[in-house]
């Protein structure tokens, strides 16, 4: 990437810098505290946008002035200087450009939001349902390095210590942003513990990751659903619940259903069956907003779709492929104890050039 290159989108920047600023002058926004506060956000993140390119554009003359210089210059100890200076420059280039590359890209309206992540088995299994659980303890552990809040929604386990289905929520900063890209068809490859003859079996796991959405934001009528209750099944021969605590939530126009039976208390599952339908509903309006605009479709990666298998998980190579982006990394155990950030950053970045190029 070039200035040059960006120059177009430098200048609308700018124009828009100019707009912020003169809204930010109007003494009539202090009193409107919800719309200052967006155009606020919006003012400090022009800034330091501009802040970066200013001196990504400074650091590369630099950067080119100083290897004139090295060419040119005879003295041994002011070539030391110069070199040590280029090496500098050179290694703070690169992740200038990247915060410039992400904040030239349009930000998704859910970037910020909390989200529900839905996993469960698909195909392989007694196989398929431990790697559910296995992926399931690697989102607790990176929520944990991220400092997010983790909530246990709903769980069914399987009878070898696997889970037949799990669903969390995760709150904290900028959640969506980064877990949207696990959406989709995880598949591993390994010798299950119970095979004997040694052979390697593949299996596959589905992730479901939804903005939470507040009723502000979409409205759930109560002539809409229909609550049927029923006896918890317990999670995996555990405590069984002796009353009819578990809730089933339907939104008749659509026929989406989803159950909870995680709680005691039939009002908390209810609350939490009402907390999943409104992600869902939601998810599949915007869908269908989506595919309404054919040339915007096909500008989307990973756009989540349970029938993307999105990742590779091989235990024999010790590798971990992301199919979309073509990123390979070999850790799988630091992978599946949380360490997401290595793979993460790199899909972040690739996806945004794709994004720009569209652009």
């Amino acid at each position: 990437m070039t200035p040059s290159e960006i120059a177009p989108h430098i200048e609308k920047l700018r124009k828009r810098l100019e707009e912020v600023k003169e809204k930010l002058s109007d003494p009539s926004i202090y009193t409107r505290q919800d719309e200052c506060r967006k155009i606020s956000r919006e003012h400090q993140k022009l800034e330091d946008f501009f802040k970066n390119f200013t001196k990504w554009t400074s650091s590369l003359s630099q950067l080119e002035e100083n290897k004139k210089m090295l060419g040119a210059e005879k003295d041994e100890e002011l070539k030391t200087l110069i070199s040590a200076d280029i090496q500098t420059l050179e290694n703070e280039i690169p992740l200038l450009e990247k915060k410039i590359r992400l904040s030239l890209i349009p930000q998704d309206p859910n970037d910020s939001k909390n989200i529900i992540v839905e996993i469960r088995p698909a195909a392989g299994g007694e196989e398929a349902s431990l790697f559910t659980s296995e992926l399931f303890r690697m989102y607790q552990r990176y929520a944990e390095a991220k400092g997010w809040r983790t909530e246990l929604l709903d769980l069914t386990t399987s009878g070898l210590g696997g889970m037949k289905e799990v669903v969390f929520s995760l709150a904290g900063d900028n959640v969506y942003s980064r877990i949207k890209y696990e959406a989709g068809v995880h598949r591993v490859q390994r010798v299950p513990a119970t095979e004997a003859s040694g052979r390697i079996h593949t299996s596959t796991v589905t992730v479901s990751v939804l903005p939470e959405i507040e009723e502000i934001e979409f409205e759930l009528r109560p002539q809409d659903l229909r609550f049927d209750v029923f006896r918890s099944s317990g999670n995996g021969g555990q405590s069984v619940n002796t009353t009819d605590s578990a809730v089933r939530a339907t939104h008749i126009p659509t026929g989406v259903s989803v159950a909870s039976q995680q709680e005691k208390s039939q009002h908390k599952n209810k609350a939490i069956a009402i907390r999943i339908l409104r992600a869902k509903l939601y998810e599949v309006q915007k869908a269908e907003e989506d595919a309404k605009n054919a040339e915007a479709k096909r500008s989307q990666t990973g756009t989540g779709d349970r029938s993307e298998k999105i990742r590779t998980y091989n235990f024999h190579q010790n590798r971990v492929t992301d199919h979309r982006f073509g990123i390979t990394i070999h850790d799988i155990p630091g992978i599946l104890d949380g360490d997401l950030d290595n793979l993460l950053d790199q899909i972040i970045l690739a996806d945004c050039d794709r994004k720009l190029k569209a652009l």
